[in-house]
């Protein structure tokens, strides 16, 4: 079998950086896909995170760093692209001359039905690089719904489209039981243990179980849900313990150079952290050091240097020092990471190591 079926992972996944005109429409091109799922950001200044997907359609974003249900607005994202996006003259996403990035995801177009659940949902699927992209509308009884991945999912991240709600992430290395925890991306907040959310029931190949919860499955309350299973060269979703050494912390094996990584330490306290290979004061080194929280509402943090940073290595990454939002002493992280590139393509032939 091959190493990995994914030789060039940014036909999936890739993040882009741009600069908004503040007037007129503004094509972002060079993604290699038509996107599926956006996520924007105003790196210079105090805007929330936006996200964005075909699903729901065109104008229509959530907001990861607060609660509020879905908004509308004409001039956000205003189509999704062959090779991109474009996006109105709004203030969300124009940044009025300021520095944007997006992070860019490829699922499977538009959606289609499922009935593999006790409910339909409308999925758009991309299995080959195990993401959905999950629209239902909630029941508030114990339901199951399908996903569309043919494999069970690691990561699922939930939010109520129509109305006020928390985020709700699970994430199957969290702890020995994860069935029974969840975490809020918009929040710093402990793990949560809450039956009600995924009626005590691990997700399957097919479908996913909600509880009676109304931030996940109120009665006739519209719902997004985006799914992830780990794809060897491709994506990882794990977890770690770290050493907050100074000079000689971890390092954790993804099976490829990272492109794009989710923090988040399960005890209180410290934010989602977010680091990319296209944000470094190191230019396309291996130091990744500009942080973005997608919880916060924060410009983006230029720390420039080896106490703030994390190195993307060819086959995973390196901890740099102490730091409490991914390094600190014997505190337990998750993450999820996509990549660059695979440690050994699909020919077995290994890439340049860095």
């Amino acid at each position: 079998m091959a190493y990995t079926t994914i030789d060039d992972p940014t036909i999936h996944f890739n993040t882009k950086l741009y600069t908004g005109t503040g007037s007129g429409n503004n094509a972002v091109t060079g993604l290699g896909f038509a996107p599926d799922w956006v996520w924007t950001k105003n790196r210079a200044s105090n805007y929330s995170h936006n996200l964005y997907d075909s699903v729901r359609g065109t104008g229509k974003y959530l907001v990861s760093d607060g609660t509020a249900a879905e908004s509308s607005s004409a001039t956000s994202i205003v189509s999704f692209d062959s090779d991109g996006f474009t996006v109105g003259t709004g203030d969300n996403v124009q940044y009025e001359s300021a520095n944007g990035v997006s992070w860019n995801w490829a699922a499977g177009g538009s959606a289609s039905s499922n009935t593999d659940g006790d409910e339909t949902t409308s999925v758009s699927v991309n299995q080959t690089a195990g993401f959905s992209i999950v629209s239902y509308t909630g029941t508030g009884s114990v339901d199951t719904f399908g996903h569309g991945l043919g494999v069970k999912p690691n990561v699922m991240i939930q939010k109520k489209r129509s109305g006020s709600a928390a985020w709700t992430v699970y994430h199957d290395k969290v702890d020995a039981n994860p069935s029974h925890k969840y975490l809020y991306l918009n929040s710093t907040a402990a793990l949560a243990d809450y039956a009600d959310h995924f009626n005590d029931t691990e997700p399957t190949s097919s479908v996913f179980t909600l509880g009676t919860d109304t931030s996940v499955n109120g009665s006739s309350a519209t719902n997004i849900m985006y799914c992830f299973a780990e794809k060897q060269g491709y994506s990882k979703f794990g977890s770690y313990v770290a050493s907050g050494n100074d000079s000689d912390a971890n390092f954790i094996y993804t099976g490829f150079k990272p492109a794009w990584i989710l923090f988040r330490r399960t005890d209180p306290g410290d934010n989602w952290l977010i680091l990319d290979n296209k944000r470094s004061s190191s230019s396309g080194g291996n130091l990744i050091d500009f942080h973005l929280r997608a919880n916060l509402t924060n410009a983006e943090e230029d720390l420039s240097g080896a106490a703030n940073g994390i190195d993307f290595l060819s086959n995973g990454f390196k901890l740099r020092k102490n730091n409490g939002e991914f390094n600190s002493t014997d505190r337990s992280f998750i993450y999820m990471a996509f990549a660059e590139s695979p440690f050994v393509n699909s020919s077995g032939v290994p890439c340049n190591a860095k």
